[in-house]
């Protein structure tokens, strides 16, 4: 499986309400580059859920930041800044 595959897999496995980080998805794929995430996403992500992808701060994509919060709302994520909760909204998959 390619990079590009692995990391849309692994994102369409995101469960609604929840994020990951762009570098949590490398350190779980063993990429090791959270970079290399966010390359794939912007070239490939728009047709998985992209909205649930945010930086370890829990920020959200630069430039899509209404549309994620919206998107995100909607799975019931709650928002007290214009950043994600990560401690109570991330998701790491089961090892």
């Amino acid at each position: 499986m390619d990079v590009v595959e692995a990391v849309l897999s692994l994102v369409e496995r995101i469960p609604e309400g929840r994020v990951m980080s762009y570098g949590a998805i490398a350190d779980y794929l063993g990429i090791g580059s959270a970079r290399l995430v966010g390359q794939v996403m912007a070239q490939h992500g728009a047709a998985v859920a992209w909205h649930r992808v945010v930086a370890a701060n829990g920020r959200l994509v630069p430039g899509h930041e209404q549309k994620a919060m919206q998107r995100l709302m909607a799975e019931g994520v709650l928002f007290r800044t214009d950043k994600v909760n990560m401690t109570r909204y991330a998701w790491y998959p089961e090892s």
